[in-house]
């Protein structure tokens, strides 16, 4: 699929929304530099007592040999590209969380915007693509899905941001990406507004009191927007598990923390995914 006419309509989306694509990357790395600086001693993730932002201003390097990625390597020390290549709460990289909040769902959003350019510009082909995959034509989802076009766009993206942001200095990348940032929160809180008039906080049993009180401890340390929205979902659940607790026990305390409804769908999909 890769060389049919609408796949490559879908890169000249990309290379079209460069600009908005950088910008997010800026928004999401916000707080990047009040994230603690992890080192791994065995198997266990250790905070070392430094922020990110600390050892930047030190000049000290914030990403180590044993887990980066080797595309991130020999980043200069306290640059976005070092800083994804550190070591973030659950044991993946800050580069994982990007990919996961930031490119995949910018490149589907890209993908689907392709798709109906096509169907408007490129008829003969759109409804030969649509024999192929046999989907509904106003599905547009599920046939990006389908004909698999994200997953080489995604590679295409996050080399995008790299050969924009990755020798720039974290705090200024940080800053860079403020203003949007605060409107992205807005619009967070005011879409968990909208989806419900969630009731208060129910109190937790007697018995949960002490997974309840340990979560709330995990949403707070991880530094989680709250309330917590669907893109921070495998954090949330890194966070709670690396408190200590077990996947039942985070589905029992979920309606009682200040998480967005997908939020907590998104956790108890993961946690089946867990066992």
């Amino acid at each position: 699929m890769l060389d049919d006419p609408i796949s490559l309509l879908t890169r000249e989306v990309l290379r079209e929304r460069t600009a908005e694509l950088i910008a997010e990357a800026c928004a999401w790395s916000v707080g990047m530099s009040d994230q603690p600086y992890l080192v791994r001693r065995g198997q266990r993730l250790v905070d070392s007592g430094q922020t990110l932002g600390m050892r930047a201003e030190a000049g000290h390097q914030l990403s180590g040999d044993e887990d980066g990625r080797l595309e991130l390597a020999d980043g200069r020390p306290g640059s976005f590209r070092d800083a994804l290549n550190a070591l973030a709460p659950g044991g993946g990289l800050h580069a994982d969380r990007l990919e996961e909040q930031v490119i995949v769902p910018f490149v589907f959003e890209t993908c689907t915007r392709a798709a109906e350019r096509a169907r408007r510009t490129y008829r003969a082909a759109w409804f030969e693509l649509l024999d192929d995959l046999g989907e509904d034509e106003d599905d547009l989802p599920s046939i990006v899905r389908t004909a698999e076009w994200e997953a080489p766009l995604r590679t295409v993206a996050e080399q995008l941001v790299l050969a924009a942001l990755s020798d720039v200095p974290l705090v200024e990348v940080e800053a860079e990406g403020l203003p949007l940032s605060l409107v992205r929160a807005a619009e967070e809180v005011a879409r968990g507004a909208a989806v419900a008039q969630a009731p208060e906080h129910a109190e937790p049993a007697v018995e949960l009191a002490g997974a309840q009180f340990l979560a709330e401890v995990a949403i707070t340390d991880a530094g989680l927007p709250v309330p917590v929205p669907p893109a921070h979902a495998a954090d949330l659940l890194s966070a709670l598990l690396a408190q200590g607790l077990e996947t039942d026990e985070v589905l029992a305390v979920l309606p009682g923390l200040p998480v967005q409804p997908d939020t907590a769908e998104r956790v108890a999909a993961l946690t089946e995914r867990e066992e």
